[in-house]
């Protein structure tokens, strides 16, 4: 119970505390006026503003290019805070100027800040680096005259011509801010002297003069558009002004437009077109910024002639997000955050009553700097922090405090902190109570680090209020480590015990993992993988040898970046053992081995030869078996053929049995002559086929010999000349009657 009225107190008092700060910012010490940029006249005084507010009492110093102005000679503070230079000057007895970075640094009992640097500078004017030249032009044509010059503040530059004011009333005549005149539709009376004027603060230069003489018409014809001057590209600041100028000329005279090379519109508000063609944007932001196009185009028509320039407008720092002031009780974390944002991004850095803040022990920056982090607070960790955002176009600044809540009855720092190396991966830690205000602590948290890791790669372990001795495990061979250790309330941590700094023992490497692979019949590959706990090894042996022989080969010495090893020239017909191990200066860690056989390689060799030798047999024999079957139907085809044939003669020595006589006798006498003739006609033929049916029965000798067994030899002869004879015949009875007719004449005269 009286843990929880504690607890109740506490939360109280933060939101309490938390309120109070939060009424109003005039509680925080923070600017109501910094300095600004300036251009001092040499010899005229010069006033730097600066006031701040906060609880009081305030007090501001100034600083030039870092250094306090403690008793500068002719620089005086004023009552309101503000600096005073009566007599600004550039050049000092003793070599120093009062030209510079100037800021203001105001503090309070809570802390420092430190304004915007304002960067002051004499006003001066040099001479004219670019100026008018001599033109003849004709009339009609148009022409321009250009002068540029540097100064501070940025001269004014008026035109003369022949020793007066030009009339800017003239709708043809331009002056354009940058020191240009266009004049359109020369006239014989634009003719005469011509020299530009320009004026500041530091005096009045005058340029050399030109003169202008305008001709008369000498072509009156067509002319295409051209473009003499096109935009240039620029860099501007937000609210400054850009002229983007486009003179162009053609007959007839050229319309000027303008566009956006992205395809934005360029929109109406602060644009104005001068003269005939020249772009001014007023009151710039960084939506302005782009690539222009100028396009002179002839009227009436798609021609046209373009020239582009690109407009870059910067935009200074400005804050997003503020930090925050916060209250945070000892042994808490405290986050600051600031945003900013610019053209280009702003960089951010932190100061700590007025001084730049560098990451280091359990202080830390993370997201491009724009979030600090402070962790473990301690009192001295109450401050202002400032954030400034800066880039090419300016700086800003912003602040916040941080304030330390230190409670009450905390415990003291635990005291007597001891490390003892129990192995290669444990120290044991001990320590012993805090001094005082030990009744509430519930438990102690030691902080554990590398020596060589950054503070942010801190871990913790926790343990009970009744420990006061606790070994770490886990940790790397080796290796040094620092360990503190807070006590911890329900109100809060007690401050960081002192640090203590021990290193593990060293240990032999772990066993790496290895793999072989078979190259070829007498070379294999050794690949390992070095343990994850390997250690600080120095490299590895690799060993091997013929089984069962007693000897290796090795060692061979690697280094620990290598990971393979290729080893050659082996016995093909031989087992070999493969042995690898990694070591360090503390010795050699345990080996892996591994038995490798290469007589595998040479029989699958041996398969593919007779695999390869095999479908080379598949092939051949399936082109002798197709050979075999189609010799095989060309026999059944023939000897069906003749069976056939044996069949027909016989039907017809049925159907006539009178061999002689008549006119009957004759026609069988005359077509046996013609089955003569045909008979020899097909001797050639036949013999193709008897020897088609030898070269079968060579194939095939057991179809010959079956065929040997049922008739001679000679009687395959007549068979097949009889097959031929009765189809002959058959084609003679089947002639049409007039063959007959045609036949019947010399059977009369016989």
């Amino acid at each position: 119970m009286a843990c929880g009225d504690c607890l109740w107190c506490y939360g109280l008092s933060l939101f309490l505390i938390i309120t109070i700060s939060g009424l109003g910012h005039s509680v925080e010490l923070a600017f109501t006026e910094e300095p600004i940029d300036e251009v001092a006249v040499p010899g005229q005084p010069l006033t730097l503003l600066c006031s701040a507010d906060g609880v009081q009492p305030i007090t501001i110093m100034w600083r030039k290019n870092g250094a306090p102005l403690w008793n500068e000679a002719n620089v005086f503070p004023l009552p309101n805070s503000s600096l005073y230079i009566p007599f600004f000057q550039v050049h000092k007895e003793d070599g120093s100027s009062d030209q510079g970075e100037y800021d203001c640094v105001a503090q309070n009992r809570f802390g420092t800040v430190v304004s915007r640097k304002a960067r002051v500078q004499a006003a001066a004017i040099s001479d004219f680096h670019i100026f008018p030249h001599d033109a003849t032009l004709e009339e009609g044509d148009v022409a321009r005259f250009q002068c540029q010059i540097h100064g501070l503040p940025e001269p004014d530059i008026v035109w003369e011509r022949s020793g007066e004011i030009i009339d800017t009333e003239n709708p043809r005549y331009t002056l354009l801010p940058t020191g240009v005149l266009q004049i359109t539709a020369l006239q014989a009376d634009d003719a005469g002297t011509f020299r530009c004027v320009a004026s500041n603060a530091a005096g009045v230069k005058y340029s050399p003069e030109a003169v202008l003489t305008v001709t008369g018409p000498h072509y009156t014809g067509y002319k295409d558009p051209m473009i003499l001057v096109g935009p240039e590209n620029l860099t501007k600041t937000i609210h400054q002004t850009a002229i983007l100028e486009c003179m162009a000329t053609g007959n007839p005279r050229p319309i000027v437009s303008w566009s956006r090379l992205d395809g934005r519109p360029i929109g109406v508000e602060g644009i104005q077109v001068l003269g005939t063609g020249n772009l001014m944007i007023s009151d710039l932001t960084v939506h302005h910024s782009g690539v222009y196009v100028c396009a002179a185009n002839k009227p009436g028509t798609r021609v046209r002639r373009t020239a582009q320039g690109r407009l870059v407008v910067q935009a200074p720092a400005e804050f997003v997000q503020h930090p925050q002031s916060i209250t945070r009780p000892v042994g808490t974390t405290a986050i600051f955050t600031c945003l900013a944002q610019g053209e280009p991004p702003p960089q951010i850095t932190w100061l700590k009553n007025g001084r730049e803040l560098e990451p280091r022990g359990h202080i830390k920056l993370k997201n491009n700097n724009s979030s600090l982090t402070i962790s473990g607070i301690s009192q001295e960790d109450e401050a202002i922090y400032q954030c400034i955002a800066q880039n090419t176009a300016g700086s800003s600044q912003a602040s916040a405090r941080l304030s330390v809540i230190w409670a009450e009855g905390l415990p003291g720092a635990p005291q007597d902190i001891t490390a003892t190396t129990i192995s290669s991966t444990s120290i044991q830690v001990s320590w012993k109570e805090p001094l005082e205000n030990t009744q509430e602590i519930i438990g102690y948290v030691i902080h554990i680090r590398k020596t060589e890791d950054p503070v942010q790669m801190e871990y913790q372990e926790a343990v009970s209020k009744d420990t006061f001795q606790q070994t770490l495990t886990d940790l790397e061979p080796s290796t040094s480590y620092v360990f503190y250790i807070k006590a911890y309330t329900s109100r809060g941590a007690s401050k960081a015990s002192a640090s203590v700094v021990q290193s593990t023992l060293g240990e032999v490497p772990a066993v790496p993992s290895l793999y072989i692979k078979v190259l070829n019949s007498t070379a294999i590959q050794a690949a390992w993988e070095p343990s994850i706990k390997l250690g600080q090894n120095e490299g590895f042996k690799l060993y091997y040898r013929k089984v069962p022989l007693p000897h290796y080969t090795g060692p061979m010495l690697l280094p620990s970046n290598v990971t393979a090893y290729n080893i050659c020239w082996l016995d093909p017909l031989v087992v070999y053992e493969v042995k690898l191990l990694a070591f360090n200066q503390h010795g050699d860690g345990n080996s892996t081995v591994r038995f490798v056989s290469l007589k595998e390689v040479s029989p699958r060799a041996g398969d593919e030869q007779r695999a390869k030798s095999s479908t080379t047999g598949i092939i051949i024999g399936i082109h002798i078996g197709v050979t075999c079957i189609i010799f095989c139907v060309l026999f059944l085809m023939f000897g069906y053929r003749g069976r056939l044939m044996k069949c027909k003669a016989s039907q017809d020595q049925m159907s006539d049995p009178q061999v002689a006589g008549g006119a009957n006798g004759r026609i069988s006498h005359r077509s046996a002559q013609n089955g003569a003739t045909l008979m020899d006609s097909n001797v050639s033929e036949l013999k193709g086929k008897v020897s088609d049916l030898n070269e079968m029965e060579r194939l095939f000798p057991h179809s010959s010999r079956h065929r040997s067994e049922s008739a001679p030899s000679h009687s395959l002869d007549v068979t097949l000349v009889s097959a031929i004879i009765p189809d002959e015949i058959s084609f003679a009875e089947e002639d049409p009657p007039l063959s007959q007719a045609i036949n019947h004449p010399p059977a009369a005269n016989d």
